[in-house]
């Protein structure tokens, strides 16, 4: 018996990991047809190449491979037409503003922290995604991003700050309780 013998198939390795490649193209891409694209071309490319999978993390190689086809996806169909890139002088960080995961904890309208990780430059939502929702490792992420340590650990700590922010922000403009409003104290 081989080395190649005791590899799992593709089914084995990568099928069971198509509700992640989904998540995270749906947050890159902001749309279901175009996420549901992102994962077959993913998916066809992960095919094509999986003769060069040697085994090890197969989330990882094929979540890297999902967010390589959206880079080329993105590039072909969604030409930067006035973008603008992210002021932080808009969504300020202070130091009275609970952890975003504090925020996410108190508040259970998921559909407030969706519009606030919309709002959010794409490279802070994809390492939010990969390492909140899709609870993968600094050293996994750093793989699927071709990014150091401690680069991946630095933008999650910024993502993590501007996700508090832009929370802070949504949440003051929506009417509810003062109870759960919150407060600038500095301003």
């Amino acid at each position: 018996m081989g080395e190649h013998d005791s590899l799992p198939s593709f089914e084995e390795a990568v099928l069971p990991h198509l509700d992640a490649a989904y998540n995270l193209a749906r947050w890159l891409t902001r749309d279901e047809r175009d996420a549901e694209d992102v994962v077959q071309e993913a998916y066809l490319r992960a095919f094509r190449f999986f003769s060069g999978f040697h085994g090890g993390d197969a989330r990882a190689w094929l979540l890297k491979i999902v967010r390589n086809t959206f880079y080329t996806w993105s590039h072909t169909n969604r030409p930067l037409r006035g973008a603008e890139e992210f002021d932080e002088k808009h969504f300020p960080v202070h130091s009275r503003i609970p952890y975003a995961e504090e925020v996410l904890l108190q508040n259970d309208n998921s559909t407030l922290v969706r519009r606030a990780l919309k709002k959010l430059p794409q490279n802070y939502r994809e390492i939010l995604i990969l390492r909140e929702l899709e609870e993968m490792s600094y050293k996994e992420i750093a793989e699927i991003t071709s990014m150091p340590i401690g680069t991946v650990m630095s933008t999650l700590s910024r993502a993590r700050s501007c996700l508090r922010g832009v929370l802070t922000t949504l949440m003051n403009e929506v009417p509810m309780p003062s109870s759960r409003r919150i407060v600038n104290v500095n301003a």
